[in-house]
């Protein structure tokens, strides 16, 4: 009897490059706007229900992961966490 392999997902790392992981992503983005937000987030269920945005889905592990390959939190899943990085981007404009 053979062992089934493990179920592998492809999350996006900090690099931006993708990677195997046998864990899936705790949030998922959007690559073109750079977005990142909850897995069950309304805006981008909406999206994928009028069959856009698959082409361009991407995971990630974590919120420090998905900071670091440069995307930024939803404004509709994540208000709070985009009203604040909305803050540091006036701040880092001359």
């Amino acid at each position: 009897m053979t062992t089934p392999r493990p179920r592998t997902y492809r999350l996006l790392g900090p690099d931006g490059r993708t990677r195997t992981s046998t864990l899936p992503g705790t949030l998922g983005g959007y690559r073109p706007d750079r977005i990142y937000g909850r897995l069950d987030c309304p805006s981008a269920r909406r999206a994928l229900a009028a069959g856009g945005y698959v082409r361009h889905r991407v995971f990630f592990a974590d919120e420090p992961t998905a900071l670091a390959a440069g995307y930024r939190p939803c404004g509709v899943c994540l208000p709070t966490k985009y009203l604040r990085w909305k803050a540091r981007q006036g701040e880092q404009r001359p």
